[in-house]
């Protein structure tokens, strides 16, 4: 027969998150968790590009990323996690608040499916937010380790919460080929720009996730605090001193602990709110390489009418090159070095084209004195060998020759799942779409600049600019690395969605990282010119025809981030979330069972 006291826990049994015994019912409503959960996630989601436009926070304009909203709302879900006595409950809420975030942040998947590949509403609803619940198990996971593994110290838990949370994060962006759109570091942009250069949006989101967890911990620290003051320890008749002796000694060292964590608070938060003071200082390896004259072109033809001969294809095929004659035709001291127009500005292949269209655009590239040079979006290949996502460089002397052979080329190499490649066993679902879909060929992961007007120009496709990490891999020699980094995007697919806002601070964050500037000639927009240090310089008003004349400061040398992600990819982060995680889990305490009669 057990003792009386055989039924105890231990306190190593105790749940280091919340401090309750196991089998206790977690502090606070299920329902009322659930509900902040749901707030908190779509407030994450709004943290990148603030989504309402006819109104937004103080300080904080439509489709501007927010930093301390991120933190703030990431703080939210560690507050939920502090209440749960059992991992399944921290596995649930986890998954819910980064279902509602990751819902939040691509809902505009909708209407490329429905608006433009007719898929019923139901179905593309359906689709996104189980995309959505598939990739939150990533976190869903993170929660449930960070509760089984938990040591006791509030410090080292912050740590631990932000190397798992990490983790999910770089397992979203890379396996299954990845899918990073929405990452907590970019919100970051403005907030730790100083931080980009050297460990990037990774390392940011990082960061981010322990001032998240310190800012719940410090919150519900206080939260105890207040209610101790106000309903003291009970101590009962006849105790002897010593109990009392013990809740001071527990007061002092719970005060110790305040102090350290305090400290340590206050120094991550110093190196966030006076980071413009050092801000620089990851770029002090990079310099100046030039100016380039330039004109980015935005067509905003309709996403309904891109493909249709009679309309959005007529309108491509005339308005483009009249904008590269136009710009032919400025003398050759103060027009444009460089035009560059849209993924898939030409939506037809170029033998397709024939002669009536590339003879005129050839020969007034190549006319007597020109010093225009023109990278044009436009798909490549054939039946036989397959299909590219492709931009052409085009230069005086090889308009001239009038052989394709002798253009630059750069394929796409990240392609998107479901639009340039469909995988395994889900044919069937493409096939409900009336979208010009196919398996596409994969690009090189590294491929040569084009060197033009004195500058090494390195374009990307669409989302490609996602994937920092793939951009850096052509960092790894200096001597012929990028000195411009060119995207080539069309967002009419998402419609007037905050895609276009999100994607633009997608490619600020690559800007930051990297210490290039990068140029950016969309369908509908944001076409945009960004300096080294993330800055929009200039930008044309979205779902407008037109061209943005500007004047770009190539750089060359190398950041820290550029250096290490150009050699060793991502796998710096891996290993050292992976390391931190191990450390702390093994300085935990084995739990003790009590012990029966």
């Amino acid at each position: 027969m057990r003792s009386l006291f055989g039924n105890l826990h231990t306190p190593s049994s105790f749940s280091p998150l919340s401090g309750q015994p196991p089998g206790r019912p977690a502090r606070g409503s299920g329902l009322f968790w659930l509900v902040i959960c749901v707030l908190a996630g779509w407030l994450q989601a709004a943290a990148l590009a603030w989504p309402v436009r006819g109104w937004s926070p103080p300080g904080l304009l439509p489709g501007e990323p927010s930093g301390w909203l991120q933190i703030g709302s990431l703080a939210l879900l560690v507050l939920a996690l502090l209440r749960v006595h059992q991992a399944r409950q921290g596995v649930w809420r986890a998954w819910v608040f980064a279902t509602a975030w990751l819902t939040s942040t691509f809902w505009w998947l909708f209407v490329s499916m429905h608006t433009y590949g007719g898929l019923p509403a139901w179905l593309a609803a359906l689709a996104v937010v189980l995309l959505a619940g598939l990739l939150a198990l990533y976190y869903a996971l993170a929660a449930g380790l960070m509760c089984a593994l938990a040591p006791r110290s509030r410090i080292r838990q912050a740590g631990m919460f932000a190397a798992l949370w990490t983790l999910a994060e770089l397992a979203r962006g890379r396996w299954l080929t990845g899918f990073p759109w929405g990452a907590g570091g970019y919100a970051q942009v403005d907030l730790m720009a100083a931080w980009a250069p050297w460990v990037g949006v990774y390392g940011m989101g990082a960061i981010a996730a322990l001032l998240a967890y310190a800012l719940a911990a410090g919150l519900s620290a206080m939260g105890t605090w207040v209610f101790s003051a106000m309903v003291p320890p009970t101590r009962r008749p006849g105790a002897p001193d010593h109990v009392r002796r013990y809740h001071q000694r527990g007061s002092a060292l719970m005060a110790v602990r305040a102090v350290a964590g305090a400290l340590l608070l206050g120094a991550l938060f110093a190196s966030v709110l006076w980071g413009e003071a050092w801000r620089d200082h990851g770029q002090r390896d990079t310099t100046a390489h030039g100016e380039l004259r330039v004109w980015l072109l935005q067509g905003n033809i309709a996403q309904d009418e891109k493909f249709e001969p009679g309309t959005g294809v007529a309108q491509a095929l005339r308005w483009y090159p009249e904008q590269i004659a136009a710009a032919a035709r400025v003398d050759t001291l103060h027009g444009p070095q460089l035009v560059v127009a849209p993924e898939t500005a030409l939506p037809m292949l170029p033998d397709q084209l024939g002669d009536v269209f590339w003879q005129p655009l050839l020969q007034g590239l190549s006319r007597p004195g020109a010093s225009l040079g023109v990278l044009l979006g436009l798909p490549l290949g054939s039946y036989e060998q397959g299909y590219t996502n492709s931009a052409w460089g085009i230069e005086p002397v090889t308009a001239a020759a009038v052989q394709p052979a002798g253009f630059f080329r750069y394929d796409k190499h990240h392609l998107v799942p479901f639009g340039e490649f469909i995988p395994p066993l889900f044919r069937w679902f493409t096939d409900l779409m009336r979208i010009p879909l196919g398996d596409f060929n994969r690009g090189a992961l590294v491929q040569p600049a084009w060197s033009w007007a004195g500058q090494r120009i390195a374009p990307n496709i669409c989302y490609e600019d996602l994937f920092g990490e793939e951009l850096a891999a052509s960092f790894k020699n200096p001597e012929t690395a990028p000195t411009v980094l060119v995207n080539l995007s069309n967002i009419a697919w998402f419609g007037d969605s905050v895609a276009i806002d999100q994607h633009l601070q997608i490619s600020r964050l690559r800007a930051l990282e990297l210490g290039r500037p990068m140029l950016r000639a969309t369908n509908t927009g944001a076409t945009a010119v960004i300096n080294h240090r993330g800055e929009v310089t200039h930008q044309l008003p979205r779902l407008t025809r037109g061209r943005l004349e500007a004047v770009v400061e190539g750089r060359s040398g190398s950041t820290p981030f550029a250096r290490w992600a150009g050699r060793w990819g991502l796998w710096p982060v891996w290993v050292a979330c992976l390391t931190v995680v191990a450390l702390l889990a093994s300085r935990r305490p084995r739990r003790r069972r009590a012990r029966g009669a």
